[in-house]
């Protein structure tokens, strides 16, 4: 087996990490936690999402956060967007990439975005089409590529189409995301066996959630397939609102960044993030919402 010897690090938890938290994030500090990430070397920051304030208050600031962010040399800055008036909305604000978001799971497409999967796609048309025109990159997300919590299990191959489909309409990178967290080595490995075959292991990134404390194995699981991206959100913040195993139970987001990152140093995987400026940043903002970090890294550390 031949890890790979660098990677990519995408950073989410400005937007994955925040958006669902009740208490709203000004914009100011959102800049503020941002420039934390870039001082610690972070290169490549989803900062915000385009969508309706109504779906989520939490990125009604997007366009103030960009608005605020210091430009960086060799630093990276996306948004998500869920359709074309969102892409405009992002290239008003000066965004140049953007992600776009779908599921392998038809009951978690129409639950989370109130369409099927093919119409969402087919939303998808236009924003690609004026990306292309503008030389924008796209980047792309599917989410429930493990397991659904209404539909159960994946097949693999489902997710291999999908990716195919999202990769043969411009979308450079797609991004396997475990919503749920219910996958194992196993299950991953499988995933990525059939994406693989239709879509170059350069343009797979893997996303994984820590719902039963699988997200660090599939990392390695991922890596040992020579997948070289990888999201992930300091203090593990974050989490899927529609998973939920009781009333007083909201599953856990994606991987720390600083366990990954402390992970990647002990195989000595070169990513350019400074450990420490991270643990940084992931205390100041955990300390902003007032909780814990989520990263054992960072609770070792200090």
């Amino acid at each position: 087996m031949i890890l790979p010897k660098r990677v990519k690090i995408v950073e989410v938890s400005p937007r994955d990490g925040l958006q669902n938290e009740v208490q709203l994030v000004s914009a100011d500090l959102k800049i503020e936690f941002i420039n934390l990430l870039v001082a610690a070397g972070v290169s490549f920051i989803e900062a915000g999402s385009f969508v309706n304030p109504r779906w989520v208050p939490q990125m009604a600031n997007t366009d103030t956060v960009f608005a605020g962010i210091k430009v960086a040399k060799n630093v990276n800055f996306s948004a998500l967007v869920p359709n074309l008036r969102g892409f405009e909305r992002a290239i008003e604000a000066g965004v140049t990439e953007v992600s776009i978001f779908t599921s392998a799971s038809e009951s978690f497409s129409k639950k989370n975005t109130n369409c099927s999967i093919q119409e969402s796609l087919e939303r998808f048309v236009p924003v690609l089409k004026s990306a292309a025109d503008k030389k924008i990159p796209i980047r792309a997300y599917i989410s429930c590529i493990a397991g659904c919590p209404y539909e159960g299990a994946i097949s693999p191959i489902k997710v291999a189409v999908l990716a195919n489909e999202l990769y043969q309409m411009g979308c450079y990178e797609v991004s396997l995301a475990d919503t749920t967290g219910v996958g194992t080595p196993g299950i991953i490995c499988q995933v990525i066996e059939k994406v693989s075959a239709k879509v170059p292991l350069n343009s797979i990134a893997g996303h994984f959630h820590d719902t039963y404390s699988q997200a660090l194995v599939n990392t390695y699981a991922a890596l040992s397939m020579g997948v070289s991206i990888f999201d992930s959100s300091v203090s593990g913040l974050g989490g899927c609102p529609y998973v939920k195993n009781s009333d007083k139970y909201k599953a856990p987001g994606n991987v720390a960044t600083e366990d990954l990152i402390y992970m990647l140093n002990g195989l000595s995987i070169k990513h350019d993030i400074n450990l420490n400026g991270l643990i940084k940043a992931g205390l100041f903002i955990s300390k902003k919402l007032g909780k814990k970090s989520g990263s054992k890294v960072s609770a070792a550390f200090t």
